[in-house]
């Protein structure tokens, strides 16, 4: 029995309380014999009646705790059997050492004593933290495993129906999305009202059985444009199938001049209906952006792009360049000061761009300024000519000086890119609500939040094509120096490789506006002159060039030598021209320590795609990316991406 019970009940205090009868019977026995006799034996009786109910306590105790213990270690032993959970008692050397019958039920083995972890659960690992939640997976039930790595415990519970459960609410979840024909207006360009209308109700027809055959509510909202209803567990059977409706609208219109082509928005995920329609207009908008034929869906954070295989149709009518050169006329007079960006590490098309922007800018009588942090080989020519002339190379300022420049009022031009990491200094962009975006790229999931005016045509050749556009509508009177000519039509030239690349009706049409104003060809010749060592570099890393897929050019530098992004870019241009190379991929170290990878192609193959999987982007034909590591490994991740690619959805057309 336990010392605190004891002393609780018979402990000191009866002992001090017999001792003070005691004293009163002495006492007694010193007043009157005769009661001091009496005192003493009832004193007595009183002594031997608390031992005996003392030992009566203890005999008492000892059999209820007796009672207790053994209901307890039953109901113990009927609990761990009945258990509706299991538990598993381990070793250090992940062996188990005692389970409860649940586990045996759960594998339908009578003992699994002895076996490891990694045998009765080959899909679990362990982890590094002390406690971790996964599922396994046996037979047609999900178990949850609960792993106490210290007690070298683990819990496991059923969560089969709960799963069930959360994955029929994943799978009812509401789907939104946008249908678009992207290029109507050009395909039917010519056509009378009974071959539009053919055309028309052939692809609706193609249309609407992709719709039967994926359960998809179809709603036409205008003669280009639909409206789908449906759920997640479909949107998964149309990413599998990786919208294949674009390939066949595109197939099914191959016979006319320029095929239909179709782009898709789609949503998932959103915390209320509206804003599940805000983004599967998004989706349309990217899609659209990154040049139409192909699909984006957006599902909480995750965005996906599908098809983008084929080029991006050029306009053939000019209403939104001049739509948007009216806009960027009016909120140039409308501010205080016009501050213009290009990307980092600027090439002729990002300069001269700028320069273009900047001219608009100075027809209204704007303070305005380019930022520039630096001169890269790609603008060093370039740049040398501009400070021949005073008055246009004092408006170039750093990105220091531009956020002095900047106020609430001051416009904020991007051109040549339209994300927000890849300008100069980002921080300007918080500096103002005004901003303009005016790129050539596709759009990609990053971009510059909540501009003012977005001018994106991926179509066009370059920057500096959109920008000559925009200043023929921008004044009615328009006359440019000839340095400022000349270097629009250099970012022309270099982003066309000589007009050989990306070029359509309008490209001709805005070099020869800028040949009218003066533009000097022959000067474009002499910046883009290439020195004989550089020559050299570049054909060092052409030597390591391989042939992979028959069609495909990579070239990985050695290790521990540097290049420039130029010599990077400019050796994939050159693969591309060899015999059977459809596209080529150049990986290098640049001098900054980054891995620099440059992809081009003829327009067979969608390089834009292969870049973004490695956190880079672009356009169709021209693109790259920057990442840590060494060439080797980046050249690896690109191969396993090429092999993925090739295995989804082929890497040609």
């Amino acid at each position: 029995m336990p010392k605190f019970l004891v002393k609780r009940w018979h402990g000191m205090h009866h002992v001090w309380a017999f001792v003070l009868l005691i004293l009163m019977t002495v006492a007694l026995t010193w007043y009157h014999w005769s009661f001091g006799l009496i005192a003493l034996i009832f004193t007595l009786a009183i002594g031997v009646f608390t031992v005996l109910a003392e030992r009566a306590f203890r005999r008492d105790l000892k059999d209820y705790l007796g009672t207790l213990s053994y209901r307890v270690k039953k109901a113990g032993n009927e609990v761990i059997s009945e258990l509706p959970f299991g538990i598993v008692i381990y070793n250090e050397q992940m062996v188990v050492e005692w389970h409860n019958p649940f586990v045996s039920e759960m594998l339908e083995r009578d003992s699994v004593i002895g076996e490891s972890l990694s045998a009765m659960f080959p899909s679990w690992h362990q982890a590094k933290d002390k406690d971790r939640l996964s599922e396994v997976t046996i037979g047609s039930r999900i178990y949850e495993l609960i792993v106490k790595q210290d007690d070298r415990l683990m819990y496991i519970r059923d969560i089969t129906q709960r799963w069930m459960i959360t994955k029929k609410y994943e799978d009812e979840k509401q789907v939104i999305g946008v249908v678009m024909m992207d290029n109507l207006e050009e395909v039917t360009q010519g056509m009378d009202d009974q071959q539009r209308a053919t055309l028309l109700s052939k692809v609706t027809g193609a249309i609407t059985d992709w719709a039967h055959r994926y359960q998809l509510y179809l709603k036409r909202l205008t003669s280009d444009r639909y409206l789908i209803l449906t759920n997640q567990a479909t949107l998964k059977q149309l990413e599998h199938s990786r919208f294949v409706i674009l390939d066949e609208v595109r197939e099914m219109t191959l016979d006319q001049k320029i095929p239909m082509t179709l782009s898709i928005g789609m949503a998932a995920g959103a915390d209320s209906i509206i804003e599940l329609g805000q983004w599967a207009h998004t989706s349309l908008d990217i899609a659209l952006g990154r040049g139409g034929d192909q699909a984006a869906v957006k599902v909480g954070q995750r965005q996906s792009f599908y098809g983008g295989k084929s080029n991006a149709v050029e306009k053939r009518t000019r209403v939104r360049a001049r739509v948007v050169a009216h806009a960027l006329r009016d909120m140039i007079r409308d501010s205080d000061n016009v501050v213009i960006m290009g990307h980092k590490m600027p090439d002729m098309d990002s300069v001269g761009a700028a320069i273009g922007v900047l001219k608009a800018a100075q027809l209204f009588n704007k303070e305005a300024f380019i930022v520039l942090e630096g001169v890269n080989p790609a603008i060093q020519k370039m740049m040398e000519l501009i400070k021949e002339e005073e008055h246009l190379y004092k408006r170039f300022v750093s990105p220091e000086q531009a956020i002095g420049l900047t106020g609430p009022r001051t416009l904020a031009v991007v051109v040549d890119t339209h994300k927000a990491s890849m300008v100069k200094e980002p921080k300007l962009l918080a500096l103002t609500d005004r901003i303009v975006v005016v790129d050539h790229h596709r759009r990609s999931e990053e971009f510059i939040n909540n501009p003012t005016l977005v001018y994106m045509e991926p179509y066009a050749s370059s920057t500096c094509e959109l920008v000559t556009e925009l200043l023929q509508y921008i004044h009615e009177r328009v006359v440019l120096d000839v340095l400022e000519a000349t270097m629009l039509l250099a970012g022309i030239t270099v982003d066309t490789k000589n007009f050989s690349l990306r070029t359509g009706a309008r490209t001709f049409e805005a070099a020869s506006f800028l040949r009218r104003n003066g533009a000097d060809s022959s000067v474009i010749q002499r910046m883009l002159k290439e020195d004989l060592d550089e020559y050299m570099k570049k054909a060092e890393i052409i030597k390591h060039a391989e042939i992979i897929y028959d069609h495909i050019a990579i070239a990985v530098t050695e290790p521990g030598r540097s290049y420039s992004q130029l010599l990077i870019a400019q050796a994939a241009d050159t693969l591309l021209n060899m015999t059977d190379v459809v596209a080529s991929f150049v990986v290098g170290e640049r001098p900054d320590g980054y891995i620099g990878v440059s992809a081009r192609s003829l327009g067979q193959m969608n390089v834009q795609l292969v870049m973004e999987r490695l956190g880079g982007g672009g356009h169709l034909t021209n693109a790259a990316a920057q990442l840590e590591g060494t060439t080797v490994e980046v050249a690896e991740r690109l191969q396993q991406v090429l092999m993925d690619i090739d295995k989804e959805e082929g890497l040609f057309e």
